[in-house]
């Protein structure tokens, strides 16, 4: 496996603390010790949490009621060939990115796994512009037109930079946040020439990254608050991994993501 010493690892996760934020309405993470050093010779953690804190895989089950658990995920849908896409250069908040906005930038091959950079993750809980209304609420989503394409492409599972794989708006956050739905509609107006019930229609197009392309037979799903090293490896062909708990029974599971690339 001489291989091996040409291969650079990239670290695509998160950090994950109590601090972390949820995604809204969701359980925070919580921890606490049980156990010291003193006296009791070790340190041992409880922890209570929802599984869609920090960098996690959204599983079939989490849309899908005959979906599969994260356990019966086979290593070979969560591991294989992929691209990271660099958007972050048409990335503002509330603004929408679009197929042909991916195909500009890299190869997209069929049964790929696809790493989106929207530059949102620089606005995540740990990092020197942290800002949780903006990583939450107004981060990047896709076109419409989305949906079918990754279908077409057979896309194994898509990663993102930022709170969600669908538009903040096109979840329950327009509900849950008038103020910021006013100040999205007040945008794409200016920007797309369509307000945002134009643009994303309820109920027909509601959370469709996850209501229209999770069920079989497309069970396309997707990792969540991706982040750490992303930035060092940009609009490339890499090899990505996807590692969460063999949870049975898992809707979704928090995990680590690693992206591998060959050296010259």
């Amino acid at each position: 496996m001489n291989f091996w010493n040409n291969v650079k690892m990239y670290d695509l996760t998160q950090n994950l603390s109590h601090l972390t934020p949820p995604w809204p309405t969701y359980e925070p993470l919580q921890v606490k010790f049980f156990k010291r050093l003193s006296p009791n010779g070790a340190n041992g953690q409880l922890i209570t949490t929802s599984n869609h804190v920090g960098t996690h895989l959204d599983g079939p089950l989490h849309f899908d009621t005959a979906g599969r658990d994260i356990a019966s995920l086979p290593l070979e849908k969560l591991v294989g060939p992929g691209v990271v896409v660099d958007l972050s250069d048409i990335s503002e908040d509330f603004s929408i990115y679009t197929p042909q906005d991916i195909m500009d930038r890299v190869e997209v091959k069929k049964g790929d796994i696809l790493i989106i950079n929207t530059g949102y993750h620089k606005y995540g809980w740990d990092q020197p512009e942290a800002d949780e209304r903006r990583y939450m609420l107004r981060h990047p989503g896709p076109s419409m037109d989305f949906v079918d394409w990754v279908k077409e492409m057979e896309i194994k599972w898509i990663g993102v930079d930022c709170g969600s794989a669908d538009h903040p708006m096109n979840t329950k956050i327009r509900d849950w946040e008038p103020g910021e739905a006013k100040r999205c509609d007040e945008y794409m107006k200016e920007k797309y020439g369509k307000g945002l019930n134009e643009i994303y229609p309820w109920p027909e197009v509601y959370q469709a990254m996850h209501i229209k392309v999770f069920p079989k037979p497309h069970e396309i799903i997707h990792a969540e608050n991706v982040g750490g090293q992303i930035d060092e490896i940009l609009n490339k062909r890499v090899i990505v991994g996807c590692f969460p708990w063999k949870f049975e029974g898992g809707e979704s599971a928090m995990c680590r993501i690693v992206a591998f690339e060959e050296q010259a």
